[in-house]
């Protein structure tokens, strides 16, 4: 089982010195993998429903800071050598596709290829209404993006025609270091499932219990299967509140047997003085 850290880019360990003393001790203490989250601007009085917490809005106050991810993530990757870099996730339409393919690829050359691409579709109308972008259809504008990035990381002089995105006999270097960079599909929904399953090459769903769990990864494969894909290759990344409890390698045995591949761990675990400390603790009794 790989372990990674989510919200990674917030508290804080959202600027200096704290996230390069976070983001090393993570690497230190065996974390595999950093995950930051995205929001562009916080929209007071937003009507929209955030769906990870029952009051239906985000535990944060307007003024708590969440930088870039893929700015923070590049700071990062030079105070790092090891520990992989994902996006946890990337509101993808809200990006422009063509600027973003650049942006990553010179993330993940420069990253030494620990780049993970975390996706969404969004859940903040107000945010879409701030940037100017429709939000309807914003589904089917990120599964054109995915093709259109993917597209401009594998060929030179290439071509994407679509609804949202055309360009043509054009190339777009650096490449990314890894063959492809990861795509991973973020969202609890049976629509984020299928995604996963018909495009992704992971599933990183943000919550449900273990038999939710099982159901939408199950959901994932059976997709990837009718798309004629290997579901085998698609990674599967979650969380279990179980984790914090008094048998943590019992929760970290259950969520394998589901098919679990990596387990998130809330960056908030780790507030204080010595986070390395708190790290070392957590990781020793798994």
């Amino acid at each position: 089982m790989k372990f990674g850290i989510a919200f990674a880019n917030t508290m804080s360990f959202s600027t200096n010195p704290g996230a390069i003393e976070f983001a090393q001790a993570a690497e230190a203490n065996g974390f595999e993998s950093i995950w930051t989250v995205e929001h562009v601007i916080y929209p007071e009085g937003y009507s929209s429903t955030y769906p990870y917490d029952p009051s239906g809005k985000m535990p944060a106050r307007p003024d708590t800071p969440i930088p870039d991810p893929l700015i923070w993530l590049a700071y990062l990757a030079g105070v790092t050598e090891t520990i992989r870099l994902g996006t946890g996730i990337l509101i993808l339409p809200e990006r422009n596709p063509v600027v973003l393919a650049k942006e990553l690829a010179t993330l993940d050359d420069l990253s030494n290829g620990r780049l993970e691409l975390g996706i969404g579709v969004g859940w903040l109308r107000e945010e879409f209404d701030a940037l100017g972008i429709p939000w309807e259809r914003r589904g089917k504008r990120t599964d054109e993006y995915v093709a259109a990035m993917r597209t401009l990381w594998t060929g030179e002089l290439v071509a994407h025609e679509g609804e949202f995105v055309n360009f043509a006999n054009v190339s777009s270097n650096p490449r990314p270091q890894q063959e492809n960079i990861p795509i991973v599909v973020g969202g609890h929904s049976e629509a984020a499932a299928k995604r996963a399953g018909r495009l992704g090459d992971g599933f990183f769903p943000g919550r449900g219990s273990v038999e939710e769990l099982k159901a939408s990864f199950e959901l994932v494969r059976q997709t990837a299967q009718d798309y004629g894909r290997d579901p085998s290759a698609i990674e599967f990344t979650a969380g279990s509140e179980a984790l914090f409890g008094p048998d943590p390698k019992g929760a970290v045995e259950e969520m394998a047997a589901i098919g679990t591949d990596r387990m998130i761990v809330p960056a908030f675990l780790f507030l204080g003085e010595d986070p390395g400390a708190k790290m070392s603790e957590f990781m020793g009794k798994l």
